[in-house]
This record gives structure tokens, C-alpha cells and sequence, in this order.
């Protein structure tokens, strides 16, 4: 890396508010966690943000995603089979001594989680249940409720979410996959930037598909 390059980036340390509450997670380079953001069990990664208030649990995010405010990623569940579907039956030791948790349901919550791609934008107040599988590009519309998994580059909105419109056509998608700038070290990023706010995507992918630095 030359001078230029060391000038042009920034501290690549994780940024994370006083007031978020983090356990057992792991956090890429240049990583953002929001005001009283509540993750558990969650990798992010590079460059991906929380904004305040959004929460998530047995997750895997990719890179340069962008989570709004009070969005929930993997929403709670209860074991609506029981005679009691609170959580008296699976954290009784929140209000009994010698009674732990019921590390069978923690099992089979941990069984169902959540895999989020590249560049992928899950609008404010979205609600993703567990299980569920989100593609490259995709975008998750505000107050949506994610119950099916979402294709790459697939724009899904409603309740429960339906697909919109596809970002891109197939052809135009399937270069972006290909391409991979999500993968890029930042140097290369940086460099690119300027013609990501230019350029058209066909003159984009036609003038940096060529270049193999």
C-alpha cells in the first residue's frame, strides 16, 4: 500500500454505540452497530450496518448490508405446541431457582437461522422469520414480513412480503454476482466509488469486469 492509499482509508475497527448490546457476535471491518441495536449470535459482515434500534439473532450477514431502524432479523419463537407458550416453559430460570434453560428449544432456534447476502437492504421496521434465506442485492420493503426466502436481486415488500420487481434483468444481475465488488479490498473501492455515482450499471460492469486489479 502506498502513502495515497494509507490517507485515503479510514480506521477499518468496528463502530459500535454505548448503548448497543452485543453477545457473542462478530463484527467485520468498518462494521456499524446503532443506537440500542440488540444482536445475539450474529457475524456481520465488512462495511454492513445496524441502524438504532434494530435487532437480530442467529444470523449471518454478508457484506455492505444496510439495516434500518427497528427491524427484527429472525424473529422470536415460541413453542406455540406447549400448553404455555411463554417463556415460563423454556427460561424458567428468569423466575425460579435450580430451573435452567431448556436447551432443547435454544437448539432448535439456533437450527433455524437466518443467512442474509451481499448488498442486501432490509428496510425500516422489517421483520425476518427464522429460517430464512436473503439473496445478493436483494431489498426487503419497510414493515415487511420476510416468510419465504428472497431470490438475489429479487425487491420484496408487504405482509407477508411478495416480490416487486427484480433491481436488475438476469443478464445484468448475473454480472454483478460475477463481478463480486463486494470482495474488493477497499483500495480498489475507493478507486471504483466515483464511477458507482457516474456511471451506468452496463458501463460500469463493462469498464471494471476489465480491470484485474
Amino acid at each position: 500500500m502506498d502513502r495515497t492509499e494509507n490517507l485515503v482509508l479510514k480506521d477499518p475497527e468496528p463502530r459500535i454505540h454505548p448503548t448497543a448490546e452485543l453477545k457473542a457476535c462478530k463484527l467485520g471491518r468498518y462494521a456499524s452497530i446503532g443506537e440500542r441495536v440488540v444482536l445475539r449470535e450474529v457475524n456481520v459482515g465488512d462495511f454492513s450496518y445496524f441502524e438504532r434500534h434494530a435487532e437480530a439473532i442467529y444470523t449471518t450477514i454478508g457484506k455492505f448490508c444496510s439495516i434500518a431502524a427497528n427491524s427484527r432479523i429472525n424473529a422470536l419463537e415460541h413453542p406455540i405446541e406447549r400448553v404455555t407458550q411463554h417463556k415460563l416453559s423454556y427460561r424458567p430460570n428468569e423466575y425460579f431457582r435450580w430451573l435452567g434453560v431448556d436447551a432443547a428449544f435454544r437448539a432448535r432456534r439456533q437450527a433455524k437461522a437466518v443467512s442474509i447476502g451481499n448488498d442486501v437492504w432490509i428496510g425500516h421496521g422489517a421483520v425476518i422469520m427464522p429460517g430464512i434465506s436473503i439473496g445478493n442485492g436483494a431489498i426487503v420493503g419497510a414493515n415487511a414480513v420476510v416468510t419465504r426466502d428472497v431470490p438475489a436481486y429479487a425487491i420484496v415488500a408487504g405482509v407477508p412480503a411478495k416480490p416487486l420487481r427484480p433491481r436488475f434483468p438476469p443478464e445484468i444481475a448475473a454480472r454483478i454476482e460475477s463481478l463480486a465488488w463486494w470482495d474488493w479490498p477497499p483500495e480498489k473501492l475507493a478507486k471504483a466509488v466515483p464511477d458507482m455515482q457516474a456511471l451506468a450499471i452496463e458501463d460500469f460492469l463493462d469498464r471494471w469486469e476489465r480491470d484485474p486489479s
